[in-house]
């Protein structure tokens, strides 16, 4: 299943910080949000076009195809955005309050990728630590680019494919998508790492016929 939405809001910013800054206006002092995104749903921006799945709402980016695939009962299995030659899958997991998983689940993903044969190297990017790798796959060798966010009790997970992987300048509209993220991670206790749920919305899911549960994703080996 397929979904091309237009933007609506502003683009991403250049800020690299996502912890809340206090904005003084009109001699009155404001909380303002984070910079940019991924957003708890506590602090997302109003206006925003989102394709909402749940625990994750997509914001709308012109030229972004959001692909799904879900079983017969609507749940979500993989969310790719595509974008040319470049693709970008979301995960996002629940995470303890008191700390971030992401650092954790980065030397898991590069022992995953060792055992594998594939060497990975850790960079800074715009986010912080990412592993980038080359890896063999039936349709020959593929650059991969794993980026993770900690938020409030969830992490969000992105590995990118294709031309965004190779060259991270390549990332285009993708990183407005990322950016502008929103995560209801919901009040309810989950086990550390457990992806949170994602489902179809009900007019989409009343309206999907066999034929589109299988749509196209790019595959995504590694597991948080």
């Amino acid at each position: 299943m397929i979904f091309s939405r237009k933007r609506a809001g502003d683009g991403r910013q250049a800020s690299g910080e996502r912890a809340a800054e206090a904005v003084v206006g009109h001699g009155t002092d404001e909380l303002a949000g984070p910079a940019r995104g991924p957003y708890d749903v506590s602090e997302a921006p109003a206006g925003v076009q989102r394709l909402d799945l749940g625990s994750l709402q997509i914001p709308a980016v012109p030229d972004v195809e959001v692909r799904v695939q879900a079983d017969p009962q609507g749940v979500i299995q993989q969310v790719v955005l595509v974008h040319g030659q470049s693709a970008l899958q979301l995960g996002v997991f629940a995470a303890p309050r008191s700390e971030g998983i992401w650092d954790e689940v980065r030397e898991e993903i590069r022992q995953s990728l060792f055992n594998d044969g594939a060497a990975a190297q850790e960079r800074q990017g715009e986010y912080g630590p990412e592993l980038h790798a080359r890896v063999r796959t039936p349709d020959g060798v593929t650059d991969l680019r794993f980026v993770g966010i900690d938020g409030p009790r969830w992490m969000v997970r992105g590995v990118y494919q294709g031309e965004a992987a190779a060259d991270p300048t390549a990332v285009g509209p993708l990183a407005q998508v990322l950016d502008g993220l929103v995560v209801d991670r919901g009040q309810e206790a989950k086990p550390v790492r457990e992806p949170l749920p994602l489902r179809l919305p009900r007019e989409v899911a009343e309206q999907a016929g066999p034929a589109d549960e299988d749509a196209p994703a790019a595959p995504g080996p590694i597991q948080a």
